[in-house]
């Protein structure tokens, strides 16, 4: 039995896992980390504990209990009928023991999950947490939520201590009572000392077995009240499509993007429009930058590109087709990214590049060296001690800005993507470094459709058109040269900022 809760543990984190990662990005806007962190581990525990290991001892007690009472009718219907009248009192207050333990359990969980959520932030943020001073104050309040998870322990144990209280006495009573009524029966002469010795006998061992059926009954509850998080989890469906829908014929996709007359809101914040009949059309082998005015949603469209979010009304379309009946998976595998702030996985320089291929384990060493160096990447990674074996810290936090973004540019390469993003891809490297970046992205961007988001003037001059965002539209669309000679246009006031 501990084998197969094992088993099911193992089995609902899978399951729970795979349905977690198939949800779409605005439920995890609403949903914390910690929360679904604490479901896998402890919720998956305590439901497969309650269901395994409990329940042999359930059906043990169960089996020790039905056989005793069976033989105790056997003995002395009269007796057996007397003696556990008491079942039905007891009955009724598991039943509303057991539904007060779940709602109990549940709501436990879900504090211990905020907890977790805290510690998770806390501990992830710590040089914030550091750099603010703020150490006894993240003590304070993670000491407040574990006070909480005791307040509510102490709830359950006094449900417990009352529950297990009044079975227990059930068990002693249903003894008592035997001896009381098997001793009126004896002087009557309608029993032996024999049937009441073994009476006897049979009712200790239906007392013992209600007193494991209680503790089997209370560890289900607490299961059952885990569990219906869990279920809520397993059973949710995502409301965008994790794989399925058309993959464009390999020959006949070219990679020319258009937006029109796109409403978009963030589901999170349905109230804060911030697209309102935006359109924008992208041709094919072409560079667009798009430029505005910091919050007018210009990472909105790369989110919207990849199918992270869909509009609330008009189209994105890729070749003609609405990106909502592309397979998602296929779409985002034809796209590559460069954000403006890099997230690196814990792992080593060389395995964060390979994460761009399709095939990981397939990337020889030579690729990944041969995109680092295009990437102005190979040299910093070499000086390093274990080369491209060096372990780069959680979210790359051991290495600084300019080498997080070049190693995002070099996992972009290799992925040699049809459709380009970049966001701010150049916006962490000094000026060397940015134009050898540059010129190595000029490189990468022929016979490739690129969208690209900046505020650099080295970066915005040489796309074939720039497009300038503002207040939730496209208000003016030309080159750079075209725009600039506008006196009193957007694009030449923020170009003026910036200079």
């Amino acid at each position: 039995m501990q084998t197969s809760g094992q088993r099911i543990v193992n089995r609902l984190r899978a399951s729970l896992f795979s349905s977690l990662l198939r949800q779409e990005v605005a439920f995890f806007d609403k949903t914390r980390t910690g929360e679904l962190i604490n479901r896998l581990s402890s919720d998956t525990a305590l439901l497969g504990r309650s269901i395994t290991e409990n329940l042999s001892d359930g059906l043990r007690a169960g089996a020790q209990a039905s056989i005793g009472i069976g033989m105790m009718f056997y003995v002395s219907p009269q007796l057996a009928t007397f003696v556990l009248s008491v079942v039905p009192p007891i009955s009724i207050l598991a039943v509303i023991y057991g539904r007060y333990l779940q709602k109990l359990t549940k709501v436990m969980q879900d504090s211990l999950a905020q907890t977790t959520q805290l510690a998770e932030e806390s501990i992830g943020n710590i040089r914030t947490v550091r750099a603010f001073g703020k150490e006894i104050t993240e003590i304070e309040k993670y000491t407040s939520k574990v006070d909480h998870v005791m307040q509510l322990a102490r709830k359950e144990a006094f449900a417990r201590a009352g529950f297990f209280g009044a079975t227990g006495l059930s068990g002693n009573l249903i003894v008592l009572s035997v001896l009381y009524k098997g001793g009126l029966l004896m002087g009557s002469a309608h029993m032996t000392v024999g049937e009441l010795s073994s009476f006897l006998m049979y009712a200790f061992w239906v007392g013992l077995s209600i007193g494991g059926l209680s503790s089997f009954y209370s560890e289900l509850m607490k299961g059952l009240g885990a569990g219906g998080r869990l279920w809520e989890l397993l059973e949710r469906k995502p409301e965008l499509p994790f794989d399925e829908g058309v993959v464009l014929n390999q020959e006949s996709f070219q990679g020319t993007l258009e937006f029109r007359n796109v409403h978009f809101a963030y589901p999170a914040r349905p109230e804060v429009p911030i697209f309102q009949d935006f359109s924008l059309s992208i041709p094919s082998a072409s560079v667009t930058a798009l430029v505005g005015p910091s919050g007018s949603g210009k990472s909105t469209v790369l989110s919207l590109l990849l199918r992270l979010y869909d509009p609330i009304s008009g189209t994105i379309s890729l070749d003609g087709h609405d990106i909502r009946q592309l397979n998602p998976v296929w779409l985002r595998s034809k796209i590559g990214t460069v954000s403006q702030e890099p997230v690196l996985f814990s792992c080593s320089i060389a395995e964060n590049i390979a994460y761009g291929a399709d095939d990981p384990s397939s990337v020889t060493a030579e690729q990944i060296e041969k995109v680092a160096d295009v990437a102005n990447a190979g040299a910093f990674i070499r000086n390093f001690p274990q080369g491209f074996n060096t372990v780069v810290g959680e979210k790359g936090v051991l290495l600084s800005g300019g080498q997080k973004q070049r190693i995002a540019i070099a996992r972009a390469l290799l992925k040699n993507p049809k459709i380009l993003l970049l966001d701010e891809a150049t916006s962490a490297l000094d000026a060397e470094n940015e134009y050898l970046v540059q010129e190595a992205l000029d490189r990468l961007m022929e016979g490739r459709t690129v969208l690209i988001i900046a505020h650099r003037l080295s970066t915005i001059k040489n796309a074939n058109t720039v497009a300038v965002l503002d207040q939730g539209k496209i208000t003016e669309r030309g080159r750079h040269e075209e725009l600039l000679s506008k006196p009193n246009g957007i694009y030449r006031r923020l170009m003026n900022k910036q200079s």
